[in-house]
């Protein structure tokens, strides 16, 4: 038995289908069905026999958070998709993150452990991998350093992954990916997907900073070939390309045949945005458009490498030019 946790996400409900395509016992946990029944708009985007493939998960109600709601999930399971998560750059959610991200993913690991868990998949970030060393493309032997310039998503991926090395050294086979940013289908108004939404409105600005893009299905294809290898106790970074920012948001709107964002922002705009907007929230209770670690972010210039997956696995990613033209046939 397969399990799969952040089913109703991003990496999660892709990964769902692409597991259904090979396997008849996977099991999921959901929170809401409203949510689950969004995975079903996913498997729309591969498949017109919907019903065919979503009817062999079996989903059950629980929150990896509430220890209680965990024990009947791992019954016969022998496999772990680790993709739940909680994603902000939102300082009042840290606490919630902490609990999430750090907590949860240890309830899993205990879990595993008890339940003789063949092999567990966690999903990481490249928030979690350490910075560049003289100027040199960041690779998965970049060590953590704490800091007062990590954010809190950043610090409680970290603090997860902690948890997963813990499991391997109590006897559980794990492997961690860090993707970058991933772009896919289906997920329009939060994460990476908010991009597409909002060049589709108009958008106007941007911004120049360089980060690590990956497309969804990559992210997706790596976990699986990890999970069916002999590769243990190991971690990979997913990106299949350093991109600015300025050149993704381009890209999406040539693709949807919009008006390409024509304003710069630097980074004095910004910051002078983000406290203004700090300021609203307080007076409103809205959630920020733009927060002090996001406003950072916009302008950092970071590069990665997929080196070690590529040569372990032979692995091939898509292009990010590839992964937004079908991203945005989906959109349309």
């Amino acid at each position: 038995m397969i399990l799969v946790t952040g089913g109703t996400g991003l990496v999660g409900s892709h990964l769902l289908y692409h597991l259904s395509q090979k396997n008849n016992t996977i099991r999921a946990i959901f929170r809401t069905e409203e949510k689950r029944e969004h995975v079903k708009k996913i498997f729309s985007f591969y498949t017109d026999d919907v019903q065919q493939y979503f009817s062999k998960i079996e989903w059950v109600q629980a929150d990896i958070t509430d220890t209680p709601s965990l024990e009947s999930v791992f019954k016969n399971v022998t496999e772990v998709y680790h993709c739940a998560a909680l994603v902000s750059f939102n300082p009042k959610d840290y606490r919630k993150m902490r609990q999430v991200n750090i907590e949860g993913t240890a309830n899993l690991i205990n879990f595993a452990i008890d339940a003789n868990v063949k092999k567990f998949c966690f999903v990481s970030s490249i928030a979690a991998v350490g910075n560049s060393i003289n100027g040199k493309p960041i690779n998965e032997e970049n060590e953590w350093v704490d800091s007062d310039e990590n954010h809190g998503y950043a610090i409680t991926k970290y603090g997860a992954e902690m948890e997963v090395w813990r499991g391997s050294q109590e006897g559980l086979d794990v492997v961690i990916v860090n993707p970058g940013v991933i772009l896919g289908s289906g997920f329009w108004n939060e994460g990476s997907g908010k991009m597409f939404t909002q060049i589709n409105n108009g958008l106007s600005f941007y911004t120049e900073g360089v980060t690590g893009f990956v497309g969804v299905k990559d992210v997706v294809k790596a976990m699986i070939n990890l999970m069916n290898s002999n590769i243990e106790n190991e971690r990979f970074i997913l990106v299949s390309e350093n991109k600015s920012f300025k050149d993704v948001l381009f890209g999406i709107a040539d693709n949807l045949n919009k008006k390409r964002p024509s304003k710069k922002v630097g980074k004095l705009m910004t910051a002078i945005f983000w406290r203004i907007d700090w300021f609203l929230t307080k007076l409103t209770g809205k959630e920020p458009l733009l927060t002090k670690n996001s406003a950072k972010s916009a302008h950092n210039t970071s590069f990665y490498t997929s080196k070690k997956i590529i040569e372990q696995l032979d692995f091939k990613f898509a292009s990010i030019n590839e992964v937004i033209s079908e991203t945005c046939k989906d959109f349309k």
